[in-house]
């Protein structure tokens, strides 16, 4: 199983840098940190593929607030959580953040 993701800020255009990311695993009643890091000048996080896992419960967090106060700009949303679900251990997950001050998106891509 490899997980990528790839941040975009919809208000401008183009890829969010510098952006704090966070992966983590759900194990019996807690989450454990697998990954922390930043998106690079494209908007991904290159290291995040050599995490391993398998089948769960996983949860990415973006530091929407944080990259946003960097930018000059107000923001509605301070950190972004996205809960999702491997099904299977073979597979490849690629979940892309869109963010704006107000608002945000996101999806299974590949």
């Amino acid at each position: 199983m490899t997980i990528s993701t790839h941040v975009l800020d919809t208000s401008l255009g183009r890829p969010a840098s510098d952006v704090a990311v966070r992966l983590l695993r759900h194990e019996g009643p807690t989450w454990i940190e697998m990954f922390s890091g930043e998106t690079d000048g494209e908007g991904r996080v290159p290291a995040l593929r050599d995490v391993t896992g398998g089948a769960g419960a996983w949860r990415l967090t973006f530091d929407a607030g944080g990259y946003f106060q960097r930018q000059g700009a107000e923001s509605f949303y301070n950190v972004v959580t996205i809960e999702f679900v491997v099904r299977s251990a073979d597979a490849h997950y690629h979940v892309p953040l869109l963010i704006s001050p107000f608002g945000y998106s996101t999806y299974r891509g590949s």
